[in-house]
């Protein structure tokens, strides 16, 4: 409801739009003359810069450049991702926000784009390392070994961040290339199950692994906090998405990351204006 009465109107979305944007006041997209240097022309809602005579709006070079949806019903949209900890269908939004099926499916993936993780920051301390296998149900074997499903990597900084990757197969060579890419100097444990591809992670790191047919915690080895990332992505495909394909599955791995390594944010709604 606050968002809704906060922003009841285009020029409200707009003014905190460029608020977001720009909050150090607006400079020139096009030359990057200073903000002292660009003026705005109220009765169109537009900047021009004085020095190359640009003219813009706060919306030039967004996701929402050219959309024909309004602002109003892109807010409602973006804080309902931000807000639904199991996400939410595209069907959903559309009867939410009114709009087709279609235009609500596409609108969700322009917001899931921009909150792909653009400052990563290498993982330290202890790190769960885990993976899951995502698509259709099928017949046979389950998991690992089952066919037609896609490998997702994760890599879980206890208490902190969460990275995926997805791999054509996982080799003990995959794995260690994603932690290589992903972990920095700092980390101080990698704990893993008692998969055989992990074996070589011990060559790199300090390196632990439980055994689940014995016992799932030992002291601090445990994979509970990655199985708990892994859950709320099986819900959600489950409860809301109903099938990925594997073209749009790392736009639905960026929302699940952004929304749980921004878990203690209060205010991730803004953060994702900024990155939009």
């Amino acid at each position: 409801m606050d968002i809704i009465q906060k922003f009841s109107t285009e020029k409200d979305c707009r003014k905190h739009l460029a608020k977001v944007r720009f909050p150090k006041g607006v400079p020139c997209v096009k030359c990057g003359a200073e903000p002292k240097r660009v003026s705005r022309i109220k009765t169109r809602d537009l900047y021009q810069c004085l020095e190359c005579g640009y003219q813009y709006s706060p919306l030039v070079g967004t996701i929402f450049t050219d959309s024909h949806i309004p602002l109003t019903k892109w807010f409602i949209a973006i804080y309902l991702i931000c807000e639904s900890k199991k996400s939410i269908s595209a069907s959903q939004v559309g009867r939410t926000i009114g709009v087709t099926y279609k235009t609500a499916w596409s609108l969700c993936h322009r917001i899931r784009a921009a909150m792909k993780n653009t400052d990563f920051k290498r993982l330290g301390g202890i790190l769960e390392m885990d993976e899951t296998y995502v698509g259709g149900k099928s017949h046979g074997k389950r998991g690992r070994g089952a066919s037609g499903k896609i490998p997702v990597v994760g890599i879980l900084q206890r208490n902190g961040s969460v990275v995926f990757s997805i791999i054509n197969e996982v080799t003990s060579g995959n794995l260690e290339e994603m932690l290589k890419d992903a972990a920095s100097d700092e980390v101080e444990l990698i704990i893993t199950d008692e998969f055989t591809a992990y074996k070589g992670i011990g060559k790199l790191f300090k390196h632990e692994r439980i055994n689940h047919s014995h016992s799932y915690v030992r002291g601090v080895v445990h994979t509970h906090g990655v199985e708990n990332v892994w859950s709320l992505l099986k819900r959600s495909i489950i409860g809301a998405y109903h099938k990925v394909s594997r073209d749009y599955l790392p736009l639905y791995l960026a929302e699940l990351a952004f929304r749980f390594n921004n878990r203690k944010e209060e205010n991730i709604f803004d953060m994702v204006l900024q990155q939009a």
